[in-house]
């Protein structure tokens, strides 16, 4: 198993009953942990990548109903290289 977690902003807050449809995705194999973050507004997927990945995490998320806006990267972008001094 090869645990990772994706991170997504939502629009709106859930209301009850999509937060009941997202309790129920626990459900799906593989999806193992959701974690909200009111005030940045985002929720965190924990789930097994040798069964899903983050397209199928977010539209599983999606059909519970939860408006989401964009995945957070979790890493910093890679820079681009420095130019090479002048001779």
């Amino acid at each position: 198993m090869t645990t990772v977690d994706v991170v997504f902003r939502y629009a709106t807050p859930p209301t009850e009953a999509v937060s009941l449809a997202l309790a129920n995705t626990r459900e799906v194999y593989g999806v193992r942990r959701l974690t909200f973050d009111r005030n940045a507004c985002t929720v965190t997927v924990e789930y097994d990548a040798t069964r899903l990945n983050s397209s199928v995490v977010a539209q599983l998320v999606r059909r519970a109903g939860l408006q989401l806006v964009e995945e957070v990267p979790l890493a910093l972008p890679v820079p681009p290289p420095e130019p090479a001094p002048a001779a």
